[in-house]
């Protein structure tokens, strides 16, 4: 196998593959490290096939033609996604961006590969149309959000996410990083912060914000 078996077992169907498919898998993906700000997939770059993020952080998002970025989902270590093979799915009619947040390693199936194990192998097929439905809940629900959600609900309702998610009250991000991550322009990020910081909600420092106080930013969602 070109690659130790050890970063293949990570893939989530792994062991629902015939020994066949195991080495065209095994013979037909390469891991690549991407630097944060570089573009993993969109507009005028490869389709990938699938990707496996082997850790790192991946930003997920629309560019309209004005160059507005929407943010769909972000994808972390130990998380596959379909989307950056579209090209094979017709069921995935929209165009998304990827682009690296910070240096990222994908274990990346290439697409002939791919497409054949999905052809020939019902688990994987399932799963990854599994997948794919998970992603567009993902993405109606950062669309619910901007649609019908003010932005002092959706910027803490955010910075509480972040806080489930590591465990933390600091939350080590500029005010470009999170206008990013919630869709917005960072002056309104920074206005929006600026008062929660009046408000004793959290205390904010360069690079790095402190909440306070969770019980307040969960009344405010």
């Amino acid at each position: 196998m070109e690659l130790s078996e050890a970063i293949l077992q990570k893939l989530p169907y792994w062991e629902k593959l015939t020994n066949e498919e195991k080495r065209l898998l095994a013979a037909n993906c390469t891991v690549r490290q991407y630097r944060k700000g570089e573009i993993v997939h969109g507009g005028n770059y490869e389709c990938l096939g699938q990707i496996f993020v082997l850790s790192g952080e991946i930003r997920t998002y629309l560019l309209s033609e004005e160059g507005r970025e929407v943010t769909l989902f972000m994808l972390r270590e130990g998380n596959p996604c379909v989307l950056s093979a579209s090209c094979i799915l017709s069921q995935i009619t929209f165009e998304t961006q990827m682009k690296a947040m910070k240096t990222t390693d994908l274990l990346i199936i290439h697409l002939g590969a791919f497409q054949r194990i999905i052809n020939q192998n019902i688990y994987v097929r399932c799963f990854m149309f599994e997948l794919a439905t998970e992603r567009f809940s993902q993405v109606m629900w950062s669309m619910q959000q901007i649609l019908f959600m003010g932005f002092d609900r959706r910027l803490a309702s955010y910075l509480l996410g972040e806080y489930e998610r590591t465990g933390s009250k600091y939350i080590r991000m500029t005010h470009e990083q999170i206008a990013e991550q919630v869709s917005s322009a960072r002056e309104v990020v920074a206005r929006m912060l600026k008062r929660f910081a009046a408000d004793g909600l959290i205390e904010a420092e360069r690079g790095t914000i402190r909440l306070i106080s969770l019980d307040g930013l969960r009344r405010l969602i």
